[in-house]
């Protein structure tokens, strides 16, 4: 009876171990480093719970005894890390003949990828020729970014010349510069923005910046298409609201944004329904959030200014430009406001990105 017994209790002993190692593998997956007794460490898009903006300290010894003011090489991709672990820094700012080689894009449709419309991408890309940001801007050891929102938390700041002294100034849909230099700057590196959202008077377009675009759905293309080759509005039908009939820009001034950064802030960022991989109610981020996903991949410092929607306040101004009320924004379909705020609210407070309007972190009323 001993000699059966003993093989026996040798496998529980060898059993045992590996089915706690197993539940414990698994738990650290699905309950996000849960340990009883403690609250979990990461929350459901597997950013840290606690955060606050001091560095760790491998990061102190790498910053800590840079001049104050120095651009810090690398601080964002580090610090994002730091608060979210899954973070992987390489991803193009736009599309290039190589576009069908990037794996998290391919099997999706717009605007979460470009399946279906591989052809006229590549029409395009043959028009355009240029790829990626100037040479100056491309040779610079360090990057400093701001992403220009259009918040009215904006106005009366005067924080024109703060802005106009980062390397890269992004602005987003048809926000004016003339005319609000003293709040927004007057400088501008690149204008993102869809059909709907673009400039349609040709006089009002800035000198010397790229137009980047950003597909939301197919028909976008073939817009983009008639704006590079001058065509004549035709075929399409579907958008939601006018359009420009020109953009006074060079196609080698043209640029396709890379829809992963769509993807991520929606999924994993923001974490919006999947549903199925398609566009559907809430599950689409504001270009605003688009833009600075891009920007954690591709600037080493980035600094935003011109967000923070307060919803507590409905007749305060949306937009700096204009006098739409907040409460405006209550009607879109697409968006989910507060959990987007949740995530900028993440990064802020992390200190991965810095809020020059203070308006991201401000209670409720202020």
């Amino acid at each position: 009876m001993m000699s059966i017994m003993k093989p026996t209790r040798n496998l529980l002993f060898a059993l045992c171990p590996m089915l706690v190692l197993g539940f414990l593998y698994y738990s650290s997956g699905k309950l996000h480093l849960h340990v009883w007794g403690q609250k979990p460490l990461f929350d459901k898009q597997g950013f840290l719970m606690k955060l606050d903006g001091k560095l760790p300290p491998e990061l102190e010894y790498k910053y800590g005894n840079l001049s104050e003011g120095a651009c810090k090489p690398g601080y964002v991709a580090a610090k994002m890390t730091a608060i979210y672990p899954k973070f992987v820094k390489p991803a193009s700012m736009f599309l290039d003949q190589n576009f069908k080689r990037l794996k998290n894009v391919n099997n999706y449709l717009p605007p979460f990828g470009f399946k279906t419309q591989e052809n006229i991408i590549e029409v395009i890309l043959s028009a355009t020729k240029d790829y990626g940001l100037s040479p100056e801007l491309n040779s610079l050891p360090c990057r400093r970014c701001v992403i220009v929102g259009n918040g009215g938390i904006l106005s009366n700041k005067s924080l024109g010349s703060r802005i106009d002294e980062y390397d890269i100034i992004v602005r987003l849909n048809e926000a004016p510069v003339s005319g609000f230099d003293k709040d927004v700057g007057s400088k501008t590196t690149m204008r993102i923005t869809y059909p709907e959202g673009a400039i349609q008077n040709p006089s009002r377009y800035e000198k010397d910046s790229l137009f980047v675009f950003s597909a939301f759905k197919p028909q976008d293309f073939r817009w983009l298409r008639q704006m590079i080759f001058k065509d004549n509005q035709r075929g399409v039908d579907g958008f939601w609201k006018s359009v420009a009939q020109q953009v006074p820009r060079e196609p080698s001034e043209m640029r396709i944004l890379n829809p992963f950064f769509i993807q991520e802030a929606s999924f994993r960022f923001i974490g919006l329904p999947h549903n199925n991989g398609l566009m559907g109610k809430g599950n689409i981020p504001t270009l605003g959030a688009v833009a600075i996903t891009m920007a954690l991949h591709n600037c080493d410092e980035v600094a935003v200014a011109g967000f923070g929607y307060d919803m507590s306040t409905p007749h305060a101004p949306l937009h700096y430009y204009e006098k739409v009320k907040m409460s405006a924004i209550k009607e879109s379909w697409t968006h989910n406001i507060s959990k987007e705020k949740e995530f900028l609210r993440k990064l802020v407070k992390a200190g991965v990105i810095t809020d020059l309007t203070n308006g991201i972190l401000a209670p409720p009323g202020i």
